[in-house]
């Protein structure tokens, strides 16, 4: 499995209940980015990314401490309820290409709404105007 950086989008950016938890001195870098062709809908608590085109999710992409890699990744699993193949996710990690600031394409680990998840949140989810989870309205 390739160790790819993570973007995130919801309770581990910085400032969110999560990051500390989470992300606290386990990281080399964390970076804001864009997430083309999804937007985010809001689930209990925390956000959810769903595939669309046209729209896009900011988030800051986080690289791992090199030793810590595979802890914070079983760790960042768990907290999403992933498990590879199982039907009952919530989400899915998924490989996708991320822009940072500069503009520069980084394929990273994203967690996205499972398909039954995406379906129903498409058909009667509450939309994240500009998918920017830090500039909700609360």
């Amino acid at each position: 499995m390739s160790r790819l950086p993570f973007f995130v989008y919801g309770t581990l950016l910085p400032g969110e209940p999560n990051h500390d938890l989470f992300l606290l001195g386990r990281t080399v870098s964390e970076v804001p980015g864009r997430l083309p062709g999804a937007v985010l809908y809001e689930g209990p608590g925390y956000p959810y990314a769903v595939e669309e085109a046209g729209g896009v999710v900011c988030g800051e992409l986080i690289t791992p401490v090199p030793e810590q890699y595979g802890q914070l990744l079983l760790a960042l699993d768990r907290l999403e309820d992933y498990a590879p193949g199982d039907p009952r996710n919530l989400y899915e990690r998924v490989a996708w290409d991320v822009i940072c600031e500069d503009g520069t394409s980084v394929c990273a680990w994203v967690y996205v709404a499972a398909p039954a998840v995406a379906t129903r949140l498409r058909a009667r989810g509450k939309l994240i105007e500009g998918g920017d989870w830090r500039a909700r309205a609360c």
